[in-house]
Order: C-alpha cells, then structure tokens, then sequence
C-alpha cells in the first residue's frame, strides 16, 4: 500500500500537539509550530507515498508555521511544497510581503527559503493538500519558479483548476493505488504542477518540447478521469477537447504503448471493478454499475470484463474481499 495515516488521538490531549510536531519534522520539514489549540490538538494526516514525490492529506483547527533561516542551515531537503487550500483560510509571509489564502486556492514554497503562515479552519473535515518533492524533479528551471513563490494561484478555474481537481482526485482515491502506479501518478502530477506555473508565468517556452507533451499528457489524463462516467467520452471527444488532432492524441498514447479508445476502457473498467469491491455498492445491481461508467450495453461490459479480469463481473463481486490496510505511524501500533 502507498498510504499512510495518522491522528494525534491515539496519545492524551497534552502530548497531542508534540506529536503532530514530530511526526510533521519527519514527513516533511523542520518547522516552528505554534497553536491557539495546542493543549488539545486534534489533528490528522494521511500519506501517499509515490517515492520521491508525496501528496499527504491534512486536518488540524489552527496553525502558525514558521521556517526560519536556523531552521534551513540545519535541515534543508531542498525542496518545493506546494499547498492546496481545502477549508482553511490563512495568510502567508514570504519576504516581507503578505499573501491572504482561502479554500480553493494554491500556493508554491520553496524549503530554502524563510517564510511564516497563519492558517485557520473554516469547515469540518481536511484543511489542505500538500505536495512536496526535491526541486530537482521540477521541469522548470529555478530561476522560473523563483518567480512563483508565495504567490496566491486561483484553483478553481483554468490550469489551476485543473491541478486542483487532480489533487483532490489523488486524495480521493490515494487508497485504490498499487506500488506499480507510483511512478506514473507522480510524473502525472509533476508534469500538471509544470504546467501549471508555465501558464501563470507566461513561460512555456521554458519548457523542453518533451515537458510540454508530458503537460499535455497529464492533462488530457486529467480530463479523462472527470468525464469517464459520461457515454460520449470517445477519442474524438477528447483530441476535440484539447484542440489537437485524433492523430495527435494517437500519437501521444502510442509512446505509452496504448490507443485512446483503449486506454478510456481500461480506466472505465477499473472504476468498474473498484465498484463491485466496495461493500457499500453491494446493493447496486451490476448493471447499474456498469452504466455509471460509461458502458450502455450489458453484454458487451461483461464480455470487456470477463477478457480484462477472466471473470464474469457477478463472479468478481463475490470473490472473497481483503481488508484494505495501510501504514501506520510507530505511535499508533
């Protein structure tokens, strides 16, 4: 499994936040953390490991971070963090000048620099999405990013949207991941965040021919994802989409090994079988679960089923079912 979780409820209310700083140093960077809620912190934290890159989930009711320049000549993991506000509101400060967040927006830190952030709940439920990876996997150059840093990005519209959703996409679902989709969701994931600062900096041109298709790429796997429940997603409907030709959009899966209309199965049948796993569907007809992603005609689903999974989709829903499990920190064993 890629996931880890984690709550500071698993100690007493006074060892609460202590916790939560130590598991943060770990997982992340050396901060100074302070709270209004420090003699009760409650607190969680959930993470998807895809190696070198991590998208780890968090909840906590108030926060003020501080990296200070003593933090950085001690500990520095050259690294950007990205953050994606989900209920929280904050302001962050970065040389000097002041940054007001809220849900929806996204924002890029870099570990080597000094900054200090006030962040707030305003709803139940997770706070925010951080990503964090070496700045050596960044298909930018620095000098770009630079540029970029403490800078409030819109996550509700256009490319910021985009990430956006991929993010809470990858929050979602972190637990139907195998180890052999690490490496694909990271470079995924990279390529977007590329993409992403490339269009707000006006820069693409910093981007070597094959980012950019990799950008192209993970967005159209992007888009993909979020319409796969809908019957007229086909090749056409997608290259259509991103303004490019069906040739193209061939051409681009061909270096993957795969075809569009073969690649857009294969992702509708997985929701498929994810679906007819979960105990909570069992009461949905397979039929019904079929049709939710796409697939019109009964008969054809199975047949694609039964050649995709060697059995019948019936069959598969009642095989015996393993508990998902994950990682746990040494303090909740």
């Amino acid at each position: 499994m890629l996931v880890s979780s984690f709550s500071t409820e698993v100690v007493a209310a006074p060892e609460r936040f202590e916790l939560f700083t130590e598991i943060t140093d770990r997982s992340h960077m050396p901060n100074r953390l302070r709270s209004s809620h420090q003699d009760d912190f409650r607190a969680r934290m959930r993470v998807l490991d895809l190696g070198e890159l991590q998208v780890s989930t968090m909840s906590f009711p108030h926060l003020e971070i501080t990296r200070t320049a003593k933090l950085i000549r001690q500990s520095d993991p050259e690294a950007y963090q990205i953050n994606y506000f989900l209920g929280e509101e904050g302001v962050l400060s970065l040389a000097g000048d002041d940054t007001a967040l809220r849900a929806g927006d996204l924002v890029v830190m870099d570990s080597s620099r000094p900054y200090r952030g006030d962040v707030l709940a305003v709803r139940d439920g997770w706070s925010h999405v951080t990503v964090q990876f070496p700045r050596g996997l960044m298909p930018l150059p620095e000098r770009t990013v630079r540029h970029l840093l403490g800078v409030r990005i819109d996550g509700r519209r256009g490319m910021g949207g985009l990430f956006a959703r991929w993010l809470a996409d990858l929050h979602v679902r972190a637990g139907e991941f195998a180890p052999a989709d690490a490496s694909t969701l990271a470079s995924v994931t990279l390529d977007l965040l590329a993409s992403v600062c490339a269009h707000c900096l006006e820069a693409e041109d910093a981007l070597s021919p094959q980012a950019r298709r990799n950008a192209l790429r993970a967005r159209i796997s992007a888009f993909v994802e979020e319409h796969l429940a809908d019957p007229a997603l086909t090749p056409r409907a997608v290259a259509d989409a991103h303004h490019i030709s069906l040739r193209h959009l061939q051409q681009l899966l061909a270096e993957h090994g795969t075809s569009p209309a073969a690649w857009i199965r294969h992702r509708r049948l997985e929701r498929c079988r994810l679906d007819l796993t979960d105990p909570r569907l069992d009461a949905r007809p397979v039929q019904a679960v079929a049709e939710r992603w796409g697939f019109t005609d009964p008969a054809h689903f199975s047949r694609l089923f039964r050649a995709a999974y060697g059995t019948s989709p019936r069959d598969y829903r009642n095989l015996p079912r393993r508990p998902a499990q994950g990682r746990v920190s040494d303090r909740e064993q």
